[in-house]
């Protein structure tokens, strides 16, 4: 195991944000996982967002120890994922680069906070995909990836101040809240923010009272 710097940006709230167009899909509340790929190794090294580990018997027993409650993740992202992302990227030319990085959200239907309940079904969910050019855009996202395991997309349009009041209101039925995406394709700059409901924060004050906030957005 080795500590690294964080893998995955800390996405920001839309106190802040520009109203732009963009994509905005469903936030799952689970724990995100990274794997990594390269042309010859192929799928070498997976883990949190601050932690990363060989993807190999040794590493993933490791990772487990270390991550008691996430021992799933490994066996779910080698069945569902591993052998078509790889065929994907050796087949497609945008995708001949050194290294990949794919980010998922590990979670079960009661999974809050970080926490899983052992007894339950998990999933691994595909949000997002960086090459050595960055995170890629979202509309190249849902072209190369719809036929995978991901976020549900919840609205396309501009970003406006309406639009952020109903996801807090629980207008758009998603539990813990949105994350919108935008930006330049040609620069592949994209943008990100994150937008939760009213009903979350109640249910995050209601489990950690005076420490909500650092659950919050």
């Amino acid at each position: 195991m080795s500590r690294v710097k964080l893998v995955y940006p800390k996405i920001p709230d839309s106190r802040n944000c520009s109203l732009e167009r963009c994509i905005a899909f469903e936030k799952y509340d689970g724990t995100n996982l990274h794997w990594v790929w390269e042309v010859e190794l192929g799928w070498y090294a997976f883990g949190t967002r601050r932690d990363r580990f060989d993807l190999d018997d040794m590493g993933i027993a490791e990772f487990n120890a270390d991550h008691p409650g996430l021992e799933e993740a490994p066996e779910i992202f080698q069945n569902d994922f591993a052998n078509s992302l790889d065929s994907l990227f050796r087949d497609n030319p945008q995708y001949f680069c050194p290294e990949i990085t794919v980010f998922t959200e590990f979670l079960g239907s009661s999974s809050f906070a970080g926490m899983h309940k052992i007894e339950e079904a998990k999933q691994l969910i595909l949000f997002d995909v960086q090459t050595d050019k960055d995170i890629i855009h979202p509309e190249q996202f849902i072209r190369d990836f719809s036929e995978f395991n991901i976020p549900k997309i919840v609205y396309r349009g501009k970003l406006t101040g309406k639009f952020i009041d109903d996801v807090r209101q629980g207008k758009y039925s998603v539990a813990e809240g949105v994350v919108c995406k935008g930006g330049n394709r040609s620069s592949n700059q994209v943008w990100m923010v994150k937008i939760k409901t009213y009903a979350y924060m109640k249910k995050l004050q209601q489990a950690f009272q005076d420490n909500w906030e650092n659950y919050w957005e």
